[in-house]
Parts: structure tokens; C-alpha cells; sequence
């Protein structure tokens, strides 16, 4: 626990066999954390096996694969179930270190932000920890067309590392989101239209061979949806739209 409130850590888990164990070993010495989720998308390795070795971690198995969206959505499921009142996701594939997670629930757990994310752009941790230069290129592309559409001043909206209190993601319309990769855009749109103020830590990356990652044209695809979510947020804002993802009893506080 921090300051009296429960966190709970996620992992939305695929063919993380490599390194599952160092994330959870990882995850587990912290303190604060009362208890780690592993969802994991009916891999086709050892990932929910060598997960299940560790005290304090609740395996979820997928009988199918169904999607990066769809494994968070289990995930904050299982972690509201818990009784978590700060959720942090974390990547098995150790992209993301599990050392900044004392940081990033001391944020949430203050007050003061709604959501945390662990940015790669800041401080400029990316190319150095191998990020490769097309994806470096087009995550600045998005990440500024992001902000505009949605008024927003992030460094990287598409950092996958994120912390979240208990009343974000009650509110969330997560069921409406997508089951893919943009799904992560979505919740941060969201986030964004709800009023919830949004933090960010500056966060070392890691992209080994192991690291998940999608191929150029799920990438390209990836690139259009979190596109057209953000201009289904601005044609929202101006009223020229309803959108499930964007209800109109939330607008209000965005005057």
C-alpha cells in the first residue's frame, strides 16, 4: 500500500516466456505493491506456467487470443475486482522498468493525478534504448498531431507504461473501446475529455530481442486509429458528434 490505498500492478502478457519472471521478480520487490496480475492472451509459451511460480500473482488465462485492448480490459477488470485503488501496467517484456512504479503510484496516490505515464521522450531515453528510427519518427508525428486534436501538452501519448486511480477507470468506457493496439489511445482520449489531470515521469526503455513489438502495417494501421480518435475527440468538443467514447454528460468539463 501507499498512503493507505491498495496498488495492484498489471501485465497484459504474450509470449512473454523470455521475461516474464525478471518483470514479476522485478515488480514484487517493491513494498507498495500488494498484488500483480498477469492476463495472459493464450500464448503459445510458457508465460502463464512460469508466472504462476511467484506468491502474490493471480494468473488469468485467455482460452483464445483476443487482442492487446481486449487483454487490458481483463486486466483493470480483474485489478477493480481486487479492490485496487491505484492500477499500474506494466510490460512483461521489460521494455519498461518496474523501478519507476514506487514513483508513478506516489503521483496518482497524492491527488494530483488521475493518470501517470512513463514517457520514453522525455529526457530523451528512445534512441538510446534502441527504439528504432522509424518508430521514433512516427511517434513524434502522432504524438503532436495528438496534442492538437486533443488540446493536450504530453510528450508521448503512445507510452505504454501507465499508472491509473481506482475512479479513472470505474469511469472509463473501456467495454466500447477497441480490442487492438489503439485501445491505448482511446483510454487517454478519454481520460482527457473526463477532466482528469494526466502526469508523466521520464522512463528508460529497453528494445531487446525479446521485446513485443508490431510490424509495419499494424503499425500504419495502429497510426490511423489513433488519428481518427482524436478527431473524433475534436468533432466531439465542437458538438458536431456524439461518440460513445466521448459522452456527452462528461463534456461539461471541458468548458
Amino acid at each position: 500500500m501507499i498512503a493507505g490505498q491498495k496498488v495492484a500492478v498489471v501485465m497484459p502478457a504474450y509470449n512473454a516466456a523470455r521475461t516474464i519472471e525478471q518483470t514479476c521478480r522485478e515488480v514484487l520487490q517493491h513494498d507498495i505493491v500488494d498484488l500483480a496480475i498477469v492476463v495472459d492472451d493464450a500464448s503459445q509459451d510458457a508465460t502463464a506456467s512460469l508466472a504462476r511460480r511467484f506468491r502474490n500473482v493471480v494468473v488469468h488465462v485467455h482460452p483464445r487470443n483476443r487482442g492487446y485492448g481486449a487483454n487490458q480490459k481483463t486486466c483493470y477488470r480483474l485489478a477493480l475486482d481486487s479492490g485496487a485503488d491505484i492500477v499500474i501496467m506494466v510490460h512483461p517484456d521489460y521494455q519498461y522498468t518496474p523501478k519507476l512504479i514506487p514513483a508513478m503510484a506516489s503521483m496518482v496516490a497524492s491527488g494530483l493525478y488521475a493518470c501517470v505515464l512513463g514517457s520514453r521522450i522525455l529526457g530523451g531515453q528512445a534512441l538510446r534504448g534502441g527504439m528504432p528510427l522509424w518508430r521514433y519518427v512516427a511517434n513524434r508525428f502522432l504524438t503532436l498531431a495528438g496534442n492538437l486534436l486533443l488540446g493536450t501538452t504530453i510528450s508521448e501519448v503512445h507510452a505504454g507504461y501507465r499508472a491509473f486511480s481506482r475512479e479513472l477507470l470505474r469511469r472509463l468506457p473501456v467495454d466500447v473501446n477497441s480490442d487492438d493496439f489503439v485501445f491505448d489511445n482511446e483510454v487517454l482520449a478519454e481520460t482527457v475529455w473526463m477532466g482528469f489531470a494526466i502526469g508523466e515521469v521520464s522512463c528508460p526503455t529497453r528494445y531487446g530481442a525479446e521485446a513485443s513489438s508490431i510490424n509495419f502495417r499494424r503499425s500504419v494501421q495502429y497510426g490511423f486509429g489513433c488519428l481518427a480518435m482524436g478527431v473524433v475527440f475534436r468533432l466531439s468538443k465542437w458538438g458536431l458528434i456524439r461518440s460513445r467514447r466521448c459522452p456527452a454528460a462528461s463534456k461539461s468539463l471541458h468548458a
